[in-house]
């Protein structure tokens, strides 16, 4: 990721902050509209749930400038959602749904290159947390 990449994604993340809980919403719908079945998942408060995704999605965004420091709590992130029974390829539902988000809150501010520094935010993201639960699952 270049510095650019960070500074558009930082950037982008401190306009959708304002809207967090309408962004929140936002996203647990298109995520169920594309897989009906990650619903089962979510027992809990869904405002809660969707307070959960925003603030972790802020400190991993605010973590960028040390990635070093963000990679055991994603981690430790990954190795808790096979409890939930979370696998690979529900990953990229999440990310479809996390960067259909940050387009309807972003509008004209979700440009290419803004698209672009998300999705390798994202790879980076939930590469960590695959292959954490890829361990803990062998273990």
């Amino acid at each position: 990721m270049t510095p650019e990449q960070k500074n558009m994604v930082q950037d982008s993340f401190a306009k959708i902050a304002p809207i967090a809980d309408q962004a929140a919403a936002l996203f647990y719908g298109r995520l169920f509209e594309l897989d009906p079945t990650l619903k089962a998942m979510f027992r809990n408060d869904m405002t809660e749930q969707g307070q959960k995704l925003m603030a972790t999605l802020g400190v991993a965004v605010a973590s960028l400038d040390n990635l070093e420091a963000l990679i055991p709590v994603l981690q430790n992130l990954g190795r808790g959602h096979v409890a939930y029974g979370v696998k690979d390829a529900h990953y990229a539902t999440v990310g479809e749904a996390l960067l259909w988000t940050l387009e309807q809150g972003l509008g004209e501010g979700f440009t290419p290159d803004v698209k672009d520094a998300w999705v390798e935010v994202y790879t980076i993201v939930s590469s960590v947390m695959k292959e954490a639960a890829a361990k803990s699952k062998a273990a």
